[in-house]
């Protein structure tokens, strides 16, 4: 797979982001699923486009299991079809093992810090490689050397009189990840090592991925918790919470919902029934309210999706890290075909919120699509093309 990047055949210009809020810029998939050695920039909302079979998919599925090794995941529920992830044409070695290579780059604080992670998928699955740099140092460096052991030999960059660390490192977790928990940082190497793996670890646990369905999203729903689900099923939970918590950001949304949605509109909201459950309905005014379930697939996905937008971590379902202050945070969604159903005023709304809400610098938007013509020209849009 090889990308290029523009949608009008030019570097697309990009505002600048806040310069204290860590987040990924660069997806690295060197050999996964059917990409090799692909590497493409992330702007504050990317577009992934390319014809079926080309790996936008593949490359939403990285990026998510980055984000839950990110969170502490073990390695089985980040990849849980690790063969999948094999490139089709890798020949096993000597030992029968196959695998694949993934990696990022976080910008923040401490620059543009790397990632990259060696899995072994085959016989069994388990990390082989990983490496955490920023410039020319290596800040932390993984290795398998003893197949028959659970666990790989870690050496982090010190800087003292003792210039590199080793210890072991389980071999189903990211290293960086636990590094917060090993590393004493009493040296300026220690806080260096520090801060870069913090930064990275906050920069991909923020991630939110969302394919709302329609189907699932007419009926009443239970009330519960309030934090929206990735198919966005108990939407109408969520609007009981949101519309009383926030009314200026409320307002935003309902006037968001009328730009793209047909006929009259006053307000979206939920109503509580008597069986403990909650449905939602657009209110038209003059006493006429439309139940969710009278609406078309277009026209859910879309108010969904504005919802995802317009809300945040403390909406979503995701597990941002708790001991960053929120303001100090981006959240980043990932989306496969957000333009699924839409016609193409809602599109255009909603890309154009995307699009702004990225250059605020509190969400990014990393989204899916067969063709991105309509997005060309749409100020702050980065579009990477994928070509089988």
């Amino acid at each position: 797979m090889s990308p290029t990047t523009s949608a009008s055949g030019a570097p697309t210009p990009q505002r600048p982001e806040p310069p204290d809020r860590p987040r990924v810029t660069e997806l690295r998939l060197s050999a996964f699923a059917g990409h090799r050695r692909t590497g493409f920039a992330l702007g504050p909302c990317t577009l992934l486009a390319g014809p079926s079979g080309c790996g936008k998919t593949s490359a939403l599925r990285a990026y998510d299991a980055l984000a839950r090794l990110g969170g502490g995941a073990e390695l089985g529920e980040a990849f849980p079809d690790p063969a999948a992830c094999v490139p089709e044409r890798a020949r096993p070695d000597t030992q029968h093992r196959r695998g694949f290579r993934i990696g990022c780059t976080a910008d923040g604080p401490e620059g543009p810090v790397r990632l990259d992670l060696a899995v072994q998928a085959e016989p069994e699955l388990r990390v082989v490689g990983e490496r955490l740099s920023a410039g020319d140092v290596v800040l932390l460096e993984t290795a398998l050397r003893d197949p028959g052991r659970r666990a790989v030999q870690a050496a982090w960059h010190t800087a003292g009189s003792t210039p590199v660390t080793r210890a072991p490192l389980p071999d189903d977790r990211l290293g960086t990840a636990l590094l917060p928990l090993r590393v004493a940082g009493r040296t300026d190497g220690q806080r260096r090592v520090l801060a870069a793996a913090e930064q990275m670890v906050v920069a991909l646990r923020s991630v939110f991925a969302c394919d709302p369905r329609p189907e699932r999203m007419r009926d009443p729903v239970p009330s519960g918790t309030g934090r929206l689900l990735g198919g966005c099923d108990n939407l109408a939970d969520v609007l009981w919470r949101t519309r009383s918590e926030c009314a200026r950001r409320h307002a935003r949304f309902v006037a968001a919902v009328r730009a793209g949605c047909a006929g009259p509109l006053v307000d979206v909201l939920a109503e509580p029934r008597g069986d403990g459950t909650v449905r939602a309905l657009l209110d038209r005014g003059h006493g006429i309210r439309t139940d969710f379930a009278r609406l078309g697939d277009g026209e859910l996905r879309y108010i969904a999706l504005l919802l995802v937008l317009l809300t945040g971590p403390g909406v979503l379902a995701v597990d941002p890290a708790a001991e960053v202050p929120a303001a100090l945070q981006t959240l980043t969604v990932l989306t496969d075909g957000p333009d699924r159903s839409l016609d193409p005023r809602q599109r255009a709304e909603l890309l154009r919120l995307a699009a702004r809400m990225g250059e605020a610098g509190h969400i990014r938007t990393v989204g899916a699509v067969s063709d991105a013509s309509w997005a060309a020209g749409t100020d702050g849009v980065t579009v990477v093309h994928l070509k089988p």
